[in-house]
């Protein structure tokens, strides 16, 4: 059995049946579980007041995120907020209701996250980007900021 474009909805028992000779009928089952891929995770370093620029998906090249939607999300204490979302051949959507990330951040080349000044408030926090890049598969990396002062 060889399968192409797997999904989440491959997921199940497989069994083959086949006739052999003198033997009879034989039979194999197998089960298939289709995962999505996991999550990536990164520590980022930045200078208080300094511009912090957070790539997307560390391995992917540039012509490869324009092409699916994405969103950037920061997180603390479980709570997840919006920041920024991207369809593609569209411009970003910016969530300008956060107090914190209001006018602070821009989605950059790559889809790099860019959030100018860092604040010490931004110490801790994790940024997440979630790329669909399948109906059923979202790619995902996020990075926990480390703020620094002079």
């Amino acid at each position: 059995l060889h399968l192409e474009n797997v999904t989440m909805s491959l997921t199940g028992q497989y069994k083959c049946t086949f006739a052999t000779y003198p033997y009879g009928t034989k039979a194999a089952k197998i089960q298939l579980i289709v995962k999505a891929e996991e999550e990536r995770h990164y520590l980022k370093k930045v200078w208080l007041k300094q511009t912090l620029e957070i790539p997307c998906l560390e391995d992917a090249t540039s012509g490869n995120l324009s092409t699916y939607p994405l969103k950037w999300l920061v997180g603390e204490n479980g709570r997840k907020e919006e920041l920024v979302t991207k369809e593609p051949s569209c411009p970003a959507v910016y969530r300008n209701s956060s107090m914190l990330y209001g006018q602070r951040v821009l989605l950059g080349l790559n889809s790099a996250l860019k959030v100018f000044p860092s604040k010490i408030t931004d110490d801790g926090r994790v940024f997440s980007c979630h790329v669909l890049y399948h109906p059923e598969r979202v790619r995902k990396s996020s990075t926990t900021v480390r703020v620094f002062g002079k």
